[in-house]
């Protein structure tokens, strides 16, 4: 038996290609792909400290981090075309890099592994949107502060064991 030919990161070691239903259930980036600008800052991120330990040269590093831009700008106006046979917006973009910059593209990924890169975008992703969920909080706090200003002489009754009891303010 010869060996297929196979897109898949971790599929090396197999003999045959895999199911369709199999990868179509295994793709992560239809949902995914919302993770693409945390995946390209760690990425960033990686990248400078590949170039600071002397395992990336200045020119790949520069190189990686226009790549990236480019990425994200694409992404941003909607043009990025995902693949799902590349199942994760991980390779997604490393194949977009590699394409648009050569095979500095490729050594991006020196050091790290895929799970790492999960780890790290979830983080990013789970921290920008608390800050946003605490901005919309402060909002809400703010809203209901004005209303009850405004509402500070109206008379309301109290309850008291769900009956009517005295008026409070």
């Amino acid at each position: 038996m010869h060996k297929a030919k196979t897109n898949s990161a971790w599929g090396g070691r197999f003999q045959e290609s895999t199911d369709a239903f199999v990868a179509a259930f295994t793709a992560s980036v239809g949902f995914d792909q919302r993770l693409a600008q945390e995946d390209i800052a760690g990425s960033r991120a990686h990248a400078a400290m590949l170039v600071k330990q002397g395992v990336l040269s200045e020119a790949d590093g520069e190189a990686i981090a226009r790549g990236l831009d480019a990425i994200a700008d694409e992404i941003a106006r909607g043009e990025f075309v995902w693949d799902t046979a590349l199942e994760d917006v991980h390779m997604n973009i490393e194949k977009r890099l590699t394409d648009r910059i050569g095979d500095a593209g490729k050594r991006l990924h020196t050091g790290r592994s895929r799970n790492d890169q999960v780890a790290t975008d979830i983080r990013l992703y789970t921290r920008a949107a608390i800050e946003r969920i605490l901005g919309e909080i402060h909002r809400l706090q703010t809203a209901i502060v004005t209303l009850a200003e405004g509402e500070a002489e109206t008379i309301m009754p109290g309850f008291t064991h769900l009956q009517v009891a005295q008026p409070v303010t």
